[in-house]
């Protein structure tokens, strides 16, 4: 069984850090069920284990934590929704790799709920719509935006941090960084899009899609990583 938490509110950030470290540790003993927590913060910076120091434009304009999730920087805050994923991956294949492509595909099929085809890119993480609406880029490819990002831990095979989609975020807040170290394509959400969406309604999609996504069988990954 996976249990379901939703907070009301805008849940601080290193108290968010610490609930998931003692809820990876009770799940990795047996003691509970695994987890995903649905939060929105205030907003602010998180920096992962890969996170370049020129990639903080602002360093003053909202507060910057760093964190063992892999990635780099990513701007959390109000009309986001940030789904914290605590899940036995040792019990669901010991793969790294296809993890990260289940949590992508979950991604995926929530959005088509909506109507809207997300898409993944080699080398670019995270979850990117098309944007026929805008110019073409350089090379003449559609422009394209990024709609959800990615950025995981594991301890002792159990995954904490997760997923954030944009539902209806201050976009501007985004330029006080370069999200996840790509500098050369934009950020959008449901809204921004013109998809009347409410957090409600995004929720539902995701219990919705959960179980078909991670139930799909997926073509085999490389060797799995160790965690």
């Amino acid at each position: 069984m996976v249990q379901w938490i939703t907070s009301e509110g805008l849940t601080d950030y290193r108290e968010a850090e610490a609930w998931m470290e003692a809820r990876v540790a009770a799940i990795a003993a047996g003691e509970a069920e695994e987890c995903i927590w649905l939060v929105e913060h205030p907003p602010l910076y998180t920096a992962g284990t890969s996170a370049r120091a020129e990639d903080l434009k602002e360093p003053g304009r909202f507060p910057v934590y760093p964190t063992r999730r892999g990635g780099q920087y990513t701007y959390h805050g109000p009309g986001q929704r940030v789904i914290y994923v605590m899940l036995d991956v040792g019990r669901r294949g010991r793969d790294v790799r296809c993890f990260v492509r289940q949590l992508e595909q979950w991604v995926i099929a929530t959005l088509a709920e909506f109507n809207l085809r997300g898409e993944i890119r080699p080398g670019r993480v995270g979850v990117w719509v098309q944007r026929p609406d805008r110019p073409l880029q350089a090379d003449g490819s559609p422009a394209e935006d990024k709609i959800a990002a990615i950025g995981i831990r594991l301890r002792r095979w159990i995954s904490f941090h997760g997923i954030s989609i944009n539902l209806e975020p201050d976009l501007s807040h985004f330029d006080g960084i370069v999200p996840c170290g790509i500098a050369n394509h934009g950020v959008t959400s449901l809204v921004d899009l013109g998809l009347p969406v409410t957090m409600a309604d995004l929720d539902l999609a995701l219990q919705r899609s959960f179980e078909a996504a991670f139930a799909a069988e997926l073509p085999a990954c490389a060797a799995p990583e160790s965690p």
